[in-house]
């Protein structure tokens, strides 16, 4: 019988020399959430009304500096809601870095993510939508590894909704929990100040902190 061969190992010092590529992204994200790699899984939850929406738009801004992205948004789709969004968050200006893809099945987000020169940042929103299982979940991380997928959920009271939804959060290398028009870095990066604020007004009144 063939003997099984082992994946490789690594040592400390594999480690230590390891090349990582950071987003170099502006200095409120950094102060929230670090300096993530630019790959692996982010989880957003959050209530309706929370922020959750602007938080992805203006997420969509800063990542349109450096990369394309491309948003399949099953909760709205391109609903007059999107439409005033786009609107508010001048959105025209980064029109030729976003791809707004809603309707296609999972598989067919799958196949266009997987063509040449796809763009790098995929936005799912949300994950109660997708109709995935954990299988189908791992297999997609698994073969987009190499880019940043970004999934959203809706949440239960401040946890996300749903098993699925958890065992995501868990995994994921990037968790942001919205209330109030905040965005709490939950792990595995923080930055000093631990989360961004989405919208001052509405958070200061949330929070209770308006002069």
């Amino acid at each position: 019988m063939a003997q099984k061969r082992l994946k490789r190992a690594y040592s400390v010092q594999n480690i230590l020399d390891k090349k990582y590529t950071l987003l170099e992204w502006g200095e409120p994200w950094v102060e929230a959430f670090g300096n993530p790699e630019n790959k692996g899984v982010w989880f957003i939850w959050g209530q309706s009304a929370s922020g959750k929406n602007a938080l992805i738009f203006q997420m969509i801004k800063e990542f349109s500096r450096f990369d394309r992205i491309i948003m399949k948004d099953m909760e709205e789709s391109t609903a007059h809601t999107v439409r005033l969004a786009f609107e508010t968050f001048n959105m025209i200006k980064v029109s030729k870095k976003l791809i707004w893809a809603p309707d296609e099945t999972m598989e067919e987000f799958d196949e266009r993510l997987s063509a040449h020169k796809a763009p790098r940042v995929a936005i799912i929103n949300s994950l109660q939508y997708t109709g995935w299982t954990w299988a189908d979940y791992l297999a997609f991380i698994k073969k987009h590894e190499e880019k940043l997928i970004v999934i959203t959920s809706q949440a239960d009271g401040k946890k996300p909704d749903g098993r699925l939804a958890k065992r995501i959060m868990y995994d994921a290398s990037q968790k942001i929990f919205v209330e109030g028009f905040r965005a709490y870095s939950k792990g595995r990066y923080i930055g000093p100040k631990g989360y961004l604020e989405i919208w001052k007004e509405g958070a200061a009144h949330y929070h209770g902190t308006e002069e």
